[in-house]
């Protein structure tokens, strides 16, 4: 352990580190980087804004943005005003327009859709809290299928609640051990991020402790696993299809020998594709095989691998999965009654492609299915399904808040803009008193533009309908 820092660094981590970075000026950058505080990093969510006209909104904050090279999206961050207001409270944030997302970890998506023609049919196979799988969703611009897929209960509520903010409609969350995806869909997705579980040796500088728990035992352990989830991984890709892996750590195990493993079970249905010439500057962290192993000083980032793999031919298929389905409890909503919801949506200032999404419902539910996903109903478990719209009662619909956000119209004729105050108060679970008339007894608020809810005039007043485990406290942006 080093004596002299704050991070906990375990003898045999420094002997492993001392290997994978033989030149001892490497190696002192690597213990003086790790033990200095991370830079912090957004990526703009282009599903809502561009960067042209985010930047140009932020522009009198005075944040210094340094544009991350490798994501035309991304953009390390320094503000003066950090201590007065985390940058999660912020009103941009909230409306979903930018992800707090650490620059290094933009590279797998990056690298998953560099090149070759945009995929319809994509997987996330390890997707909380969402940063990766919203930026997935972004590169799709909302078309197509994304399966995000996330192994721990308590994640998968983080989930949606990330994909909902930033207005993703795509979407299908499942909550398996992704080992079930190579038997239950094979040859199914265009491209797959496996964004692996690993022993955590890259964020360091996030968090001192990382460490404390490290030992070659466990990382082996997790290596095993590894091998058993990029396995399901490539039985569910089509040939043809791209394979992105990563993990934030550093060691061979879990990044190398992984792939080395896969190449050798399938030596002739798997080929590298290098990644050296990704970004400016990408060869200062390619290996000779073509990943990308970033070490935290080279970037001034966390720690990352990245492999880029192309299927070439099909494998043979995995034992089918033996567990139940039941049955899909959701029917497609008749053509008759689509034409009726889809005017009732129009009038209250949401509208949906229609050669994208499609309307199903269960019981008194309405939802926007992806049309991509239909021929996968059926063949695994889904969590959710796309956007819940609107709930139907005797007078008509209730239209939900992720599908507000998602689906609100530039030019609807009830969009009602907030002054940052009473964006505040919406914020907060309170009713807003406007002193000027509303546009409609049914009001999209909005806030620099931006849709955050859809809410009903009582009297003079606009009544709160912030979905109350949103509500904020502490200090917020206004």
């Amino acid at each position: 352990m080093s004596s002299s820092s704050r991070v906990y660094f375990p003898d045999l981590f420094l002997n492993q580190m001392r290997e994978l970075l033989p030149d001892s000026a490497g190696f002192e950058q690597f213990i003086a980087f790790s033990q200095q505080p991370l830079r912090r990093s957004l990526r703009v969510n282009t599903l809502k804004i561009s960067v042209e006209a985010f930047l140009a909104l932020v522009e009198p904050y005075q944040w210094a943005l340094t544009p991350v090279p490798w994501c035309k999206e991304g953009f390390w961050i320094s503000r003066d005003d950090a201590d007065t207001l985390p940058l999660g409270s912020t009103a941009e944030h909230l409306a979903g327009l930018f992800y707090i997302q650490e620059a290094s970890s933009m590279l797998p998506v990056t690298a998953l859709f560099a090149g070759s023609p945009a995929p319809e049919r994509v997987m996330d196979m390890a997707a909380a809290p969402g940063s990766k799988t919203t930026q997935i969703a972004a590169s799709m611009s909302n078309k197509g299928v994304l399966l995000a897929n996330e192994y721990s209960a308590s994640r998968v509520k983080v989930l949606h609640a990330n994909i909902s903010r930033c207005g993703v409609s795509n979407t299908a969350i499942a909550h398996f051990d992704g080992r079930v995806f190579g038997p239950a869909l094979p040859e199914t997705f265009d491209a797959i991020l496996l964004d692996a579980p690993c022993s955590g040796e890259g964020v360091i500088r996030k968090d001192a402790d990382a460490l404390r728990n490290w030992s070659p035992e466990s990382t082996e352990a997790i290596a095993a696993t590894q091998h058993d989830l990029i396995d399901s991984a490539f039985h569910a890709l089509k040939p043809g299809g791209t394979l992105v892996y990563s993990t934030c750590t550093l060691n061979r195990s879990e990044n190398q020998q992984v792939i080395a493993w896969l190449l050798a079970r399938y030596p002739d249905a798997v080929v590298i594709e290098p990644l050296d010439d990704l970004f400016a500057g990408a060869e200062r962290a390619s290996t000779p095989e073509g990943f990308l192993h970033v070490f935290p000083h080279i970037f001034d980032s966390e720690g990352f691998f990245v492999a880029r793999l192309r299927k070439t031919a099909g494998v043979p298929p995995m034992p089918a999965p033996n567990y139940k389905l039941g049955k899909l409890p959701f029917t497609p909503v008749k053509r008759k009654d689509e034409q009726e919801i889809t005017a009732a949506a129009a009038k209250s200032g949401l509208a949906w492609a229609s050669a994208a999404h499609a309307l199903w419902q269960r019981d008194k539910e309405l939802w926007l299915f992806p049309r991509a996903v239909e021929p996968l109903l059926g063949r695994v478990r889904f969590s959710r399904i796309g956007l819940k719209l609107a709930e139907t009662f005797a007078k008509g619909y209730r239209w939900q808040h992720e599908a507000v956000i998602a689906l609100t119209q530039p030019q609807a004729s009830n969009r009602f803009e907030l002054t940052l105050a009473e964006a505040e108060e919406w914020y907060r679970g309170r009713d807003i008193y406007p002193e000027r008339a509303l546009p409609a007894d049914e009001v999209i608020v909005t806030c620099q533009q931006q849709p955050i809810g859809l809410a009903k005039k009582v009297s003079s007043r606009i009544k709160n309908s912030y979905p109350r485990e949103l509500v904020r406290d502490g200090k917020l942006f206004s």
